[in-house]
């Protein structure tokens, strides 16, 4: 099993989430963060470090957010990883929460 970043995350980008990766499993888009399902172990570590409530186990991935898991694998192979944390975007707080912004994901 493997951690997925979902929906909330996109145009917030908190990356408090990447310190605690024992593993590198990160990967940053322009506004959206991504987790590798190769690399990531399923350590816990991340899920309770993002201020957005963004990260979930591959099983317990909310209703109508399936997609996420598949768009982490793809997004992941493309994307750099990221290993440092970095100041979430500007407009962070004003989207977290928001709903439907799978339309505002930045490749």
């Amino acid at each position: 099993m493997t951690y997925v970043v979902t929906e909330n995350c996109i145009k917030c980008k908190y990356t408090d989430c990447v310190e605690v990766c024992p593993v590198d499993c990160f990967h940053e888009g322009p506004n959206f963060l991504v987790i590798d399902p190769d690399e990531c172990i399923d350590c816990t570590l991340c899920e309770p470090e993002c201020p957005a409530e963004a990260i979930f186990a591959e099983d317990d991935v909310p209703e109508g957010q399936e997609q996420f898991i598949e768009l982490n694998a793809e997004l992941a192979r493309e994307w750099p990883v990221i290993t440092q944390k970095k100041d979430p975007l500007p407009d962070a707080e004003q989207w977290d929460g928001v709903k439907d912004k799978l339309k505002y994901l930045e490749r």
